[in-house]
Order: structure tokens, then C-alpha cells, then sequence
């Protein structure tokens, strides 16, 4: 059984990583269900344990938050769905590279609800969407902008941290850092490809396609519900 809860207002980073890593230690006990659990956070930077201080460029401009998952620099923001997924990897094979394609997969796939073509390239993590309409780059080739990120920890085969959506969220935020330690590309959203989608309209395609992806752990509940997460199972 995997629970959803989405969380209503901003959610502050520091008390999203300490309710992850309560519910991971109980899902890991047998206390908890599998979650997922959706978010905003207030406009903020972490860095995953791979990031060079080089690429926070600007360091003062909003929180700057370390935290141990894996990967460097990025932002979060108003208007971007991120997304905690609290899995249970010792019921799903252990295979962590499989877990993660899953995770591409089921991007690309929610992106797919809205027309959008989302996709993978080797080296550069997140999905990423061809530009033609934008001049091209210096090698010729067409631009390619970034619209999700992922990056996930694993303690006692529970994962958490997980992925992020660009709904709308201000792309201007991203020029503190660089994101991912990827230069030479851009970012973008959804409303910035020309899609006026909501960040609920992304819950929506989220739960829907978390099915065909997920297929051997259907979510328990058909409505999602507006709720932190409860650190054993039991209501606060």
C-alpha cells in the first residue's frame, strides 16, 4: 500500500527532511505505509553531496540548504512540484539504477499527459525538452533545457529526497547556481513551454501514471489528501 499526501501551503525544508527521514525509519520498522508525498517548498538552494561551491554563484540570495542526497546544486520554489518518494527498495528488488530509470520514466511519462516530450541523456541527470524554436547553440545543435531533476537517498533500502517538476515556478531563481553543475544548458517549465497547466493538473497526471509505472503497489487512496506526514502512521 503506498499512501499520498499533499502537503497544502509552502513547507519548509528542514522540516521536510526531518518528517522524510521519520517516516523512512518507520516504513523501514514496518510502522508506516510506502509514501508519497508532494510539496512546495519557500524559495531556497540545496546542495546534494556532490555539489562544488563554485557553482552556487550567488550564495546570500536565498537559503542554501545541505543535504545528503545525492547530486549538487539546484533550486526550489513556489510553482515547482517536488516530489518525496518514501519506497521500499528491499520489496522492489534493490536494484537502485532500476529505481531511478522508474523515476525517469515516470516523469516523462506525466509530461506526456500535456504533450510535452520529455527525455533522458546520458552524462546530464533530469529530463530535459529539445527547444527548436530557440536559436542553437554554438555547436549547432538545438537547445535543450532542463524541466525536472531527481536526486534520492537511500537508508535501509527506504528511499527518500525524490524528484522535481518545473510547473511555474520564477526561472529567474536559477540563476544563483549552477544547476546540477551543468552549464551550457537552460531551465525550463511548463508554463514556459506555453502550457498553462497547474501545479494541481501535475498531481493529477502524477497519480495517474504512478500506476502504469509503479504497478505492483497501487496508491490506497483515489483523492489526495492536504496533510503533513505523520511520522509513524498515526495522526500528530
Amino acid at each position: 500500500m503506498v499512501e499520498w499526501i499533499v502537503a497544502d501551503g509552502l513547507t519548509g525544508y528542514a522540516d521536510a527532511v526531518t518528517a522524510m527521514e521519520t517516516r523512512a525509519e518507520a516504513i523501514a520498522r514496518g510502522h508506516a505505509e510506502e509514501l508519497i508525498w508532494l510539496v512546495e517548498h519557500p524559495p531556497l538552494y540545496t546542495a546534494g553531496t556532490s555539489a562544488r561551491l563554485p557553482d552556487l554563484i550567488a550564495p546570500d540570495r536565498f537559503p542554501v540548504h545541505r543535504t545528503g542526497r545525492g547530486g549538487q546544486y539546484t533550486y526550489h520554489g513556489p510553482g515547482q512540484r517536488v516530489v518525496y518518494v518514501m519506497l521500499d527498495l528491499g520489496k522492489r528488488g534493490r536494484d537502485v539504477r532500476g529505481f531511478v530509470r522508474c523515476l525517469e520514466t515516470w516523469i516523462i511519462a506525466t509530461l506526456d499527459r500535456f504533450n510535452v516530450d520529455g527525455q533522458i541523456r546520458d552524462g546530464r541527470v533530469g529530463v530535459w525538452v529539445v527547444r527548436p524554436e530557440l536559436p542553437r547553440g554554438p555547436d549547432g545543435l538545438p537547445r535543450e533545457d532542463k524541466i525536472a531533476a531527481i536526486g534520492i537517498r537511500l537508508r535501509k533500502w527506504i528511499s527518500y529526497h525524490g524528484l522535481s517538476i518545473n510547473v511555474e515556478p520564477d526561472l529567474s531563481h536559477y540563476e544563483g547556481i549552477v544547476p546540477c553543475g551543468i552549464s551550457g544548458h537552460g531551465v525550463t517549465s511548463l508554463v514556459d513551454l506555453g502550457f498553462p497547466i497547474t501545479v494541481a493538473d501535475v498531481d493529477t497526471a502524477l497519480h495517474t501514471t504512478f500506476h502504469e509505472i509503479f504497478r505492483s503497489h497501487v496508491p490506497r487512496r483515489n483523492t489526495l489528501e492536504t496533510a503533513m506526514p505523520p511520522p509513524h502512521g498515526d495522526q500528530r
